[in-house]
């Protein structure tokens, strides 16, 4: 982070430079807070809640929008991504049940390299990327729909084409919002935040499940 820090403000007009400053910093609480509460779920054995979480998700997420100018925002950001983390909690312990701590950390390391790697590569190459907007926000529309259906159908190949799709959009989308912050396109950093942190779920979520499906 240091480094990036290094790189953007010598070459970044100011507004860009603290947008970005603020994003990454609350980013990382956020994935903090994260990380605990889905111990929290973890530690009361919280049941898997299926569609039903999608419900509070984007009751905070509409939230998040309508406060996203004032300190309230931040509280709404916190209470989005800690239920997120705390509905994660019970997909981690189901993994570390059936397969060991392995795909959980390797996932993990993935989402990582994945992220960093698509950061850097727009803060390196400065590419303004707000052409991918249509494509981008269509093809989450697509995944998103079809992940719901698969709830019911439980077909395994469409599993599969689902994660994939989840994993190659939120790489494209944590490269269009970086292009965006950089070029002026986005000067709210709890916009961007929940946007990088979402994207960051959807990563994580999407190598958990290929795993899961290559270790099946």
């Amino acid at each position: 982070m240091s480094i990036e820090k290094a790189v953007v403000s010598t070459t970044l007009d100011p507004a860009a430079t603290k947008v970005l400053r603020n994003t990454y910093a609350l980013l990382a609480m956020t994935l903090a807070f994260s990380a605990v509460m889905s111990g929290v779920a973890m530690a009361i054995n919280a049941p898997f809640m299926g569609l039903w979480m999608l419900l509070p998700y984007f009751v905070c997420l509409w939230m998040v929008e309508k406060n996203k100018n004032s300190t309230a925002g931040l509280f709404w950001v916190f209470a989005l991504t800690g239920w997120m983390g705390f509905t994660l909690g019970p997909i981690l312990s189901f993994y570390l049940a059936t397969s060991g701590a392995e795909p959980i950390m390797t996932a993990l390391g993935g989402t990582a390299l994945i992220f960093a790697g698509c950061s850097a590569y727009v803060l390196i190459t400065r590419k303004e990327l707000s052409f991918m907007t249509g494509f981008l926000m269509t093809g989450v529309l697509v995944a998103f729909v079809a992940a719901i259906a698969n709830v019911f159908l439980q077909i395994q190949g469409l599993a599969l084409a689902v994660s994939c799709m989840f994993l190659f959009l939120s790489a494209g989308i944590i490269m269009w919002q970086t292009s965006a912050i950089i070029h002026g396109g986005e000067r709210n950093y709890i916009s961007a935040t929940v946007t990088l942190f979402v994207m960051i779920y959807n990563l994580f979520t999407s190598l958990l499940s290929l795993i899961g499906l290559s270790n099946d």
